[in-house]
């Protein structure tokens, strides 16, 4: 039964970041539990990646599966234009209690990506509306924010979106900061404000996600931000990875003294039950649409936005993640990372290593480039799954995104296992 499963999915399934030819077949789960998928085949796989970065309590939670269980019985789903619905008006309400204090709205949508597109259209519509022209973006190079047109435009050039760049609106991208260059791209950031074009800067706050676990310091992002809207700029934080707890804070805004205008949310929003997004923004923001004038109206919609079902999910979700039990256990694999890294010391094989609270990344000393595409990343990957580990390698870059219910055991038989590459040749 299983290998005919497998064989209908291989003839009418088309997966995600997977080529066609050349690859292992997928494994067939056959249920998930805590911190572990369960394969058909009796495999018990230690899901050290949160499937994806989504998962935050461990799968199948049974306090959130109840949640979505009671709500179905309630109401599934209804029309979100000219119609509201409980759970939606109470997850709002509690994520405007625990963002920045000057956001003041919430806009629901789908995933990472569209809650990426309504930023863009809410920040391009907010001059519009006001007969003010800013067309300019700035970004930074490396940047991921998700693969619909919009997301794509104002993330790095890369061979995943090569065969759509005709079609991209243009952005001005400025490197990522560190230590040698920040005053220079700070100047470069300057520069392009000061030609009173520039609308909005986007970013992923402290941490670039898919481009490679890549951090840059909380002071420097205050400083933009703070230039920016001193100039009218919009900034725009993507906090679909960093957000709920990943960083050690609830938000990587939270790290900051100047918060972004407009948020954007997703992943781990539902506990990694059910799509849904969520973009943010300020009082100014609204502002520039509150009119009599129809044609100021916001036009963007979707037919499964705030579904009952995904936003039980999500009240359900900040329920176990505002508790003291997980607030605790964010602090205490934030210690073993950094536990980790003193016993590492100055491994030959692991280099670059670097953590922000529940996130740890490290690159892995190989020939060539760090890059997605180092010919490293099918070995890694293969040799944790072969031990019943799932960690995704971005390239050679190995990282741990735990669900916050790991336990000390399970995390050091990873570690272990990132100890023992040094033996491995790939």
């Amino acid at each position: 039964m299983n290998e005919n499963l497998l064989q209908i999915d291989q003839s009418v399934i088309w997966h995600p970041f997977t080529p066609l030819v050349g690859h292992r077949e997928p494994l067939l789960i056959s249920s998930a539990s805590g911190c572990y998928l369960h394969t058909s085949d009796g495999r018990k796989i230690l899901d050290a990646i949160s499937s994806w970065w989504v998962n935050l309590h461990g799968h199948a939670h049974p306090y959130i599966a109840r949640s979505i269980a009671k709500q179905a019985q309630t109401i599934e789903q209804v029309i979100f234009a000219g119609f509201t619905h409980e759970p939606a008006i109470n997850l709002a309400n509690r994520l405007l209690s625990i963002l920045p204090s000057n956001q003041s709205k919430v806009f629901f949508s789908d995933n990472g990506s569209t809650s990426i597109e309504v930023a863009l259209k809410m920040t391009f519509q907010y001059f519009y509306n006001q007969v003010i022209k800013k067309p300019k973006i700035i970004a930074f190079e490396g940047a991921y924010h998700g693969d619909t047109f919009g997301a794509m435009s104002v993330g790095e050039r890369s061979p995943f979106n090569a065969p759509f760049r005709p079609y991209l609106f243009e952005v001005e991208f400025i490197p990522l900061p560190t230590p040698e260059n920040e005053e220079k791209v700070f100047a470069q950031l300057a520069q392009l404000i000061d030609t009173n074009e520039v609308g909005a800067f986007i970013f992923e706050p402290l941490i670039q996600g898919a481009s490679g676990m890549r951090m840059y310091a909380a002071a420097w992002l205050d400083r933009a931000i703070a230039l920016a809207q001193e100039r009218e700029v919009i900034c725009i934080a993507d906090e679909v990875f960093t957000g709920f707890g990943r960083t050690g804070k609830n938000f990587a805004s939270d790290y900051l003294k100047h918060k972004p205008d407009i948020i954007c949310l997703s992943k781990g929003i539902t506990g990694g039950f059910l799509p849904l997004g969520v973009t943010t923004c300020t009082e100014k923001i609204q502002l520039a649409y509150r009119s009599e004038d129809l044609m100021k109206t916001f036009f963007h919609g979707h037919s499964y936005t705030a579904n009952p079902l995904a936003c039980a999910a999500a009240n359900a979700n900040l329920d176990i993640l505002l508790s003291a039990e997980c607030q605790e256990n964010i602090k205490r694999i934030s210690k073993n990372h950094s536990q980790f890294i003193t016993r590492l010391g100055s491994s030959k094989r692991l280099k670059n290593i670097r953590q922000l609270g529940t996130i740890l990344a490290m690159d892995i000393n190989q020939k060539g480039e760090t890059s997605y595409f180092h010919e490293a990343r099918n070995a890694l990957y293969y040799y944790f799954l072969d031990k019943n580990i799932l960690l995704r390698p971005l390239g050679n870059i190995l990282y741990i995104v735990p669900p916050y219910i790991i336990t000390n055991e399970e995390l050091e038989r990873i570690y272990k296992e990132i100890v023992l590459l040094s033996k491995v040749k790939f």
